[in-house]
């Protein structure tokens, strides 16, 4: 999602997939996942060596970026994940690293951010809701008020490595308005259950919040500020699974591709029929089209512009509705192997599908794309 055109990034570039082609291959992501487990804590360590979680924290508090644009640097890691569908906390890390960084007063998260940049803590979102869609600004878990603190009810679920987690940034509604707070998992009152996904390395768990007290210390952000925040952890979290996802498209569509030329029927090349033609040309389309909906919304992301929730919307809603056709055409083309356990297309169809949903579905940012040109169509004219 960014130019590699220096030293320095196509040094971080090409490192970056030597490490997940060496240390995730498929095979890797299968053997996880016949062990039960999501993520190995040593690997992501490893990983946070390379300077993945540092890239949205500024250099005063231990992070920095490659190309001094920290979204682009860290959309192009996404993009690579996406090639092997590797595990990890990259995107749950992030966020909340994105969050303590960008408050006013993160000089007192310096300790906390340092232990996450290093991959000694993991830390997830906690925003989703049973049976709620997307609105992380429409929490109903209660934050109120106590003499030492505050008290925490609640319960949220669909949290990413939520049962792997030391720490949970959780959006609660308080007496003042919509706040976050910092958890850690092991608190009194803190129960995580793990859910089902359909991925077979990303898990996600349940967690309920029965009189768990926190310290006026927990707050992060103030209430000016949360607002903000947490529609900047929302794009971030939307243009990373879209940018991941453009990895995913292009890794299928390419050894699909292959597959058509080296498959004969005939006594010619499948890729060779016009029928097919047409619908590989439909298929480049529909990932180019991911691709640069994507570009366009991490440039918009990273320059902080007033333009970047919207274009966050329009990349997650075409991503999200394009790549699993894209992927299920790649999935009939194979034929009857494109369908097997033992084929590797359904660990990516798997991903694009669990993405969908996540962090809005098409047709949630379909309504907010709407939304958003409401409400410019009325600016005019209320001015």
């Amino acid at each position: 999602m960014t130019a590699v055109d220096s030293p320095e990034k196509i040094l971080f570039a090409s490192t970056t997939q030597a490490f997940l082609q060496k240390e995730v291959p498929l095979s890797r992501v299968r053997e996880l996942h016949a062990e039960g487990i999501s993520f190995d804590r040593a690997w992501w360590a490893r990983a946070a060596e390379l300077g993945w979680t540092g890239l949205l924290v500024p250099e005063e508090l231990g992070g920095g970026s490659v190309s001094g644009n920290g979204v682009a640097d860290l959309a192009m890691v996404a993009e690579q994940l996406g090639k092997t569908v590797a595990p990890g906390p990259l995107y749950p890390v992030s966020i909340v690293l994105a969050a303590l960084a960008g408050c006013a007063e993160h000089e007192t998260r310096a300790e906390t951010i340092e232990s996450l940049i290093a991959g000694e803590t993991v830390a997830s979102w906690a925003v989703y809701e049973p049976g709620l869609g997307w609105a992380p600004h429409q929490p109903t878990l209660t934050a109120r008020a106590t003499d030492s603190g505050f008290r925490i009810d609640g319960v949220k679920d669909r949290v990413e490595a939520g049962a792997q987690s030391d720490l949970l940034l959780v959006v609660a509604r308080s007496d003042d308005g919509v706040r976050q707070f910092l958890v850690p998992t092991d608190a009194p009152g803190v129960r995580v259950v793990p859910q089902q996904s359909i991925d077979l390395v990303k898990q996600y768990a349940r967690v309920e919040f029965d009189d768990v007290r926190v310290e006026d210390s927990a707050v992060v952000g103030s209430a000016a500020e949360t607002a903000a925040l947490i529609d900047r952890q929302s794009q971030i979290a939307q243009v990373l699974q879209c940018a991941e996802v453009v990895g995913i498209l292009q890794t299928v569509f390419d050894f699909t591709v292959q597959w058509a030329l080296d498959r004969h029927t005939f006594g010619r090349p499948l890729a060779s029929y016009q029928a097919l033609k047409h619908r590989f040309a439909d298929m480049k389309m529909w990932l180019e089209a991911c691709r640069a909906t994507t570009a366009a919304a991490v440039a918009e992301i990273a320059a902080r512009s007033p333009q970047a929730g919207l274009s966050a919307s329009i990349a997650k809603s075409y991503v999200g509705e394009m790549s699993p056709e894209l992927v299920q055409d790649c999935v009939q083309l194979h034929g009857g192997i494109g369908v097997t356990w033992e084929h590797d297309l359904h660990l990516y169809l798997r991903r694009v599908a669990l993405y969908r949903s996540m962090f809005g579905t098409p047709e949630e940012h379909n309504l907010a794309v709407y939304a958003w040109h409401e409400a410019a169509e009325r600016a005019p004219r209320s001015a």
